[in-house]
């Protein structure tokens, strides 16, 4: 998880997340968003979930897609993107309880993966004309 300072200053708690670079697939955003926020590699080894989300507030949607997969190395030399503030570990229960998660997008991809909801990241795929 990371701990990030929403549009407002407040420190809120979210999953590793961003937007994709031109000509990149999904598989290589999440790859590189994870060491740009966390400074771990990380290897994704299938999908939770796919998750659209109409902010009202800002008449915007959103579309998460939810990966889970194996931690690597720790590249503590390497600064954390701008506007977070540190990548952080938390319980289930501390997660459930808290106040300042950054939308109930986090809770719903966690509620998802404790239910075993697994798609193989082959699912998706990545084309070019």
């Amino acid at each position: 998880m990371v701990s990030e300072k929403n549009r407002k200053g407040e420190i809120v708690v979210n999953q590793p997340a961003g937007h994709l670079e031109d000509n990149e697939s999904l598989v290589d955003a999440i790859i590189r968003e994870m060491l740009e926020e966390t400074a771990y590699d990380f290897v994704p080894e299938g999908l939770v979930g796919c998750y659209q989300w109409k902010f009202m507030e800002r008449d915007t949607t959103y579309l998460r897609f939810l990966f889970h997969g194996t931690l690597g190395e720790h590249h503590p030399e390497l600064e954390l993107d701008e506007g977070i503030v540190s990548a952080d570990w938390f319980s289930l229960e501390q997660l459930q309880g808290a106040d300042n998660l950054r939308s109930y997008l986090v809770m719903a991809g966690i509620d998802d993966y404790l239910a075993g909801k697994r798609y193989p990241v082959e699912f998706i795929s990545s084309l070019t004309n």
